[in-house]
């Protein structure tokens, strides 16, 4: 009788048991990468399961969050706003429901951006992007008007609007239009560049021509971060982070008043009264403690802050609420930005990822630059707290940004299954670049 030996079951494919080798388990320093990888990957898809079964929990986080920074918002600008509105208008109500209206506004073209489909955003992208450079264009004209020595506001019947803000909106829709469609050519420069960067840099351009030199910061933020998520060559944020300094110096040595806020920022300005409004704003936070003067209570807004109920709103949060107050707004914040990467990192499409990574720069880098301009660790520049600000423009421009972050949530995918197989890139796709991904629904 011949014996044969025993045939070992081959181990499954993406067995993680099966390919562990016997003895005893390694200390964790030394911990190989691909095992590292491997236990992030399967962290990521117990996450995915929980929220396959419990919902679509991130759609309610964005939406959550978003029109809880907005109450927040009309809350203090009914606060901040009503000695200035009592002396210039009559009534302590009049800018709050000037807000108010806007955020109507905003909310209700958050919930219809949210229920279309994906290729209905798409198809928003041009006209945007269109309308937005017609709109700067239309600054230059006689409906434009200045305000501050910012000549960036147009007056349409009796309305005012803020053509910049709707800037923000069409580049974060138009370039991921364009760079989702070249996919893996974006690794030639040329390509990267055509025609987006010709684009971003006239809209910068008309921003810069109405002296709103903290727009367009922010829009370089846009372009830079929209490129970014779109898996560019490396080296180009090099030349572009050359080219944004030479000429972020230029703006800031061409105007006295910019200088001004810069060398008083470093505590050596001879500017008498100009850095008057950033001193204020610290004395409200300074004054409010742990818990506040309580709501309405607050003592700079009688003046000492000019404007107090815009780009400032959030010292006065920390005087009336204190600094739990201040908190739980930048907490409100966080959610709404780990939402939105979970969007990110569940989609392969990719103008959904580069779009929703756009956004997320867009309210959460502006959110950054206003709080540290308030509490001293940049200069002033003058640029709004996303949904907290009174500003109709960018109340309702940052809602239907919010509503199309909403309709991405809202359709996204089927989670994805990890395994231990294939490479590393593959598995997690923060780490490949959106535009050599396969495209997902819509």
């Amino acid at each position: 009788m011949v014996m044969t030996p025993p045939r070992h079951q081959a181990p499954r494919t993406g067995s993680v048991a099966a390919a562990r080798p016997a003895g005893p388990r390694p200390a964790a320093a030394h911990v190989p990468r691909s095992t590292a990888l491997r236990l992030v990957a399967g962290i990521w898809a117990k996450i995915e399961d929980r929220d396959q079964r419990s919902g679509n929990s991130s759609y309610y986080l964005i939406l959550g969050s978003a029109l809880a920074l907005t109450a927040v918002g009309l809350l203090m600008v009914l606060s901040s706003s009503a000695v200035e509105a009592i002396a210039e208008e009559g009534s302590s109500y009049a800018l709050f429901l000037k807000q108010g209206m806007f955020g109507i506004v905003g909310i209700t073209g958050m919930f219809v951006l949210s229920r279309l489909p994906v290729r209905y955003i798409k198809m928003l992208a041009w006209p945007a992007i269109g309308l937005a450079v017609l709109l700067l264009v239309a600054i230059f004209t006689p409906l434009g008007y200045e305000v501050n020595n910012n000549r960036s506001w147009l007056r349409l019947g009796g309305f005012t609007a803020q053509p910049s803000e709707a800037a923000k909106f069409a580049l974060c829709l138009w370039m991921p239009l364009i760079l989702a469609r070249k996919g893996a050519l974006l690794r030639r420069l040329h390509h990267a560049l055509i025609p987006v960067l010709p684009i971003a840099a006239l809209i910068v351009g008309l921003v810069v021509l109405q002296h709103d030199l903290g727009t367009a910061l922010l829009l370089m933020l846009i372009v830079v971060a929209t490129l970014f998520f779109a898996g560019v060559p490396k080296r180009l944020f090099v030349i572009a982070g050359v080219i944004a300094a030479v000429g972020a110096g230029a703006l800031a040595l061409s105007s006295g008043n910019r200088m001004c806020r810069i060398t008083g920022w470093l505590g050596g300005s001879q500017c008498v009264g100009i850095n008057d409004q950033a001193d204020a704003g610290l004395g409200a936070l300074a004054s409010g403690g742990w818990w506040g003067l309580g709501l309405g209570q607050s003592r700079q807004k009688w003046f000492y802050i000019p404007e107090a109920h815009n780009d400032f709103i959030f010292s006065i949060i920390g005087e009336e609420l204190g600094l739990v107050g201040t908190i739980v707004v930048l907490c409100l914040f966080g959610i709404l930005a780990i939402a939105i990467l979970r969007v990110i990192m569940r989609h392969t499409d990719p103008f959904v990822r580069i779009t929703s990574g756009a956004i997320l720069t867009w309210i959460l880098g502006q959110a950054f630059v206003n709080i540290a301009m308030v509490t001293g660790l940049l200069p002033v520049i003058g640029v709004p707290l996303p949904f907290i600000s009174n500003g109709g423009s960018s109340l309702v421009v940052v809602l239907c940004g919010i509503g199309v972050v909403l309709s991405f949530a809202r359709t996204r995918p089927t989670p994805r299954r990890f395994g231990v197989t294939g490479s590393a890139s593959a598995r997690l796709p923060l780490l490949t670049p959106a535009g050599t991904t396969g495209r997902g629904r819509g």
